[in-house]
């Protein structure tokens, strides 16, 4: 069972239908929308600041999502993936974004709907990255833009893929 835990009087709130890891970690001042799973080693440490989640969200293996206190909050819109291994401090990432494995994205960083920050990037913090546009590199660079259509596809098909994914470990319970 996942270890839910409550500090400074915030216990995380959990929508319908999630699937938490056994070892995923939520602590404090988190709030998850329906149909999200949140991944094997994943942390989401709302303790200092707040974290809001969407709906349709998948948060992989090994991530960590955490704030500066009082001065930023992470926000993660519907139909979000976060990769493996993704460090995720106070930033905010509109629908249907796709941050990839191993990426860091630092206070105050936005990523706009549709957009995608490649595997292993790091976003500086202050960065905005436009709607439907590709970055990558360290720091993060514009690559290109994406059409909007085929990124929307992509991305709701790899949430729609982790939706699948968690029901497979429902069942077995």
């Amino acid at each position: 069972m996942a270890l839910i835990k409550s500090v400074r009087g915030f216990t995380p709130q959990i929508g319908n239908n999630c699937f938490l890891a056994d070892n995923a970690t939520i602590i404090g001042d988190v709030t998850m929308g329906n149909d999200c799973s949140i991944w094997f080693n994943t942390v989401l440490r709302g303790d200092v600041n707040s974290i809001r989640i969407g709906n349709r969200v998948n948060i992989q293996d090994g991530s960590v999502l955490h704030t500066l206190y009082e001065k930023s909050t992470v926000e993660i819109g519907n139909d979000v993936s976060i990769g493996h291994n993704v460090t995720l401090h106070g930033a905010c990432i509109h629908d249907n974004a796709l941050i990839g494995m191993g990426a860091t994205l630092l206070d105050h960083a936005v990523i706009g709907e549709g957009a995608i920050v490649a595997a292993g990037a790091l976003v500086l913090s202050n960065t905005i990255i436009e709607p439907h546009t590709l970055w990558g590199g360290v720091p993060a660079k514009f690559i290109k833009r994406v059409d909007p259509a085929q990124s929307k596809e992509l991305n709701q098909k790899i949430a729609n893929g982790y939706l699948m994914y968690a029901s497979w470990y429902k069942t077995s319970e």
